[in-house]
């Protein structure tokens, strides 16, 4: 089969609010004052997951359990961008770099619209590419709905790199 030179992943993340009054919330690198954080391993950014595990996808390099287990100590409270940093570094090394990454995240709080700008230039600055944020409220529907958490879906666009366009 000929290599198309493109490919798309798709990405997936939720995490819970935690119970913690000092753990920060995390959503696109930016920290939401005032918001309870989320339950996870690392620092629980439900939009930088999403987003690398669309990349990862998309590169069939695997998922983010994969290569940062949340069994592995050096990643306990690991800021997520750099954990995308990574994810981008690896997508190159096989030959591909991002085109573009599109988002949607589910919540009834926080409200993203005061800083859904800073969260795509914060995301575009790692991936060296657009990266676009819609939130999305799910209407009082199931444990979202009720507020417990939030959820992030991804779509990445990954092109064949300059480099490696032999393939």
């Amino acid at each position: 089969m000929t290599d198309p030179g493109v490919r798309v992943g798709h990405g997936f993340d939720v995490h819970q609010f935690s119970g913690d009054p000092g753990r920060p919330l995390m959503l696109g690198g930016c920290e939401f004052e005032g918001e309870p954080g989320l339950v996870g391993h690392s620092d629980a950014d439900a939009v930088s997951h999403a987003i690398a595990e669309a990349l990862l996808g998309a590169g069939g390099l695997g998922d983010l359990g994969e290569h940062y287990p949340d069994t592995d100590e050096r990643w306990r409270d690991a800021d997520s961008l750099e954990i995308l940093g990574d994810v981008v570094v690896r997508l190159r090394a096989a030959g591909w770099v991002p085109g573009n990454v599109d988002c949607s995240v589910v919540c009834e709080r926080p409200r993203l619209s005061a800083r859904r700008q800073e969260m795509q230039e914060r995301l575009s600055d790692v991936l060296k590419a657009p990266v676009t944020v819609k939130g999305r409220r799910p209407e009082g529907l199931g444990a979202l709905g009720r507020g417990e958490g939030v959820a992030c879906m991804a779509v990445a666009l990954v092109v064949r790199s300059a480099e490696d366009s032999s393939r």
